[in-house]
């Protein structure tokens, strides 16, 4: 018998692909979900690289501390994954679902391109909001 973790978040893995696809069509920049240890969701040129990986300790850092992280010129880069595979956070938004973080809403960058703006910002943390209230449902 093999046991596998539940993850509230998996549970919304096709919309939230959906999600990713339309996030992607809309700003150019990967967009990915995770649930608390896993991508579960990718869409982007980076989609091979991502999906089912684990993410490393500085993002598991940003969805525990329950705050929107967003990269600045001259900051050191976070990788998404814990395989530095060369995909960086540009944003990440934890998504909250009844007072509990169940995951991430982040768009990713190579290295080439970094800056999202305020309307990276605001679509990521609209997302987040949205996948947390699907949750409670």
């Amino acid at each position: 018998m093999i046991f596998k973790k539940y993850s509230p978040v998996g549970e919304l893995a096709s919309f939230a692909t959906s999600i990713c696809e339309t996030l992607y069509k809309t700003t150019g920049a990967t967009a990915l979900v995770t649930d608390r240890d896993t991508v579960i969701a990718v869409s982007g040129v980076q989609k091979r690289e991502l999906m089912e990986k684990r993410v490393s300790e500085e993002l598991e850092h940003i969805i525990e501390s329950r705050q929107i992280y967003q990269h600045r010129q001259g900051e050191t880069a976070i990788s998404v994954t814990d395989t530095k595979n060369g995909s960086y956070i540009s944003i990440a938004a934890p998504i909250l679902s009844e007072g509990d973080v169940s995951g991430c809403v982040v768009f990713a960058f190579d290295g080439s391109e970094t800056e999202l703006g305020e309307t990276g910002y605001k679509l990521a943390q609209t997302v987040a909001g949205f996948l947390g209230k699907q949750m409670e449902s």
